[in-house]
């Protein structure tokens, strides 16, 4: 393959001596600008972001895509699928709230802390998601099974969160980012490794950011949490 998308595929630099491929560069500085734009709840987060996914997809599945780790991290690989759908959600939710105008200062969603039912069912989504994953990713061959496994699900329940408008989702993104790292820096993924501490940075500053809104400003009316209220 030829052009711009063959040598995006095949394209290497060297970071602390070894290999690094762009594309594994470029997926996470469009990964960052979706959190950037996600902090300022701007509707472009979404599609940004599954730019990203897509690139870091063939990153992770370096047994498939020739990567210079060769490590098939099955889990990192899976969320970047699971995230494209979830993303398309969240595309549709922000959409909806920006069009109507329900965020009382016209951003694309208004912040609120979970409810405690909605914080339970966050608990328990996460410990049956990491049990699930963790059997399948071993059988799969994943590249530290256990850790991919929370990163996979944590990963999911955030981005959820995120269009759901929940702070609480920044909370799941440092306990992500805080099992990522360490993962990454042993697998010789330093891209996205050196991302995620962006990435944590980030999330204590989009924390104080959508808490400090959540506090000041209320949704002017209540968005439909089912999809039968949506379509009443």
């Amino acid at each position: 393959m030829t052009g711009v998308i063959g040598w995006l595929l095949t394209a290497e630099v060297e970071a602390a001596g070894s290999p690094v491929l762009v594309r594994e560069v470029v997926g996470n500085v469009f990964g960052l600008g979706s959190a950037l734009l996600g902090l300022r709840r701007l509707v472009w987060a979404w599609p940004l972001g599954m730019i990203g996914n897509a690139l870091l997809f063939t990153v992770f599945l370096g047994g498939a895509f020739a990567t210079p780790q060769a490590h098939d991290l099955y889990g990192q690989a899976g969320r970047q699928v699971f995230f494209f759908g979830v993303s398309l959600y969240g595309w549709w939710r922000w959409s909806r709230t920006r069009r109507l105008g329900t965020a009382a200062d016209g951003a694309a969603v208004a912040p609120r802390w979970a409810t405690g039912a909605e914080r339970l069912g966050l608990f328990a989504a996460a410990v049956l998601g990491t049990a699930l994953a963790y059997p399948v990713l071993a059988a799969l061959g994943s590249w530290g099974p256990l850790p991919d496994a929370w990163i996979l699900t944590g990963s999911l329940l955030a981005t959820y969160g995120m269009a759901r408008g929940w702070v609480d989702f920044w909370l799941i993104w440092i306990a992500v980012d805080a099992v990522g790292v360490p993962l990454l820096l042993r697998g010789g993924f330093y891209p996205s490794a050196a991302m995620y501490l962006v990435y944590g940075a980030l999330c204590v500053w989009g924390l104080a950011s959508w808490w400090r809104t959540a506090r000041n400003t209320r949704p002017a009316a209540r968005i439909p949490s089912t999809y039968t209220e949506a379509v009443a």
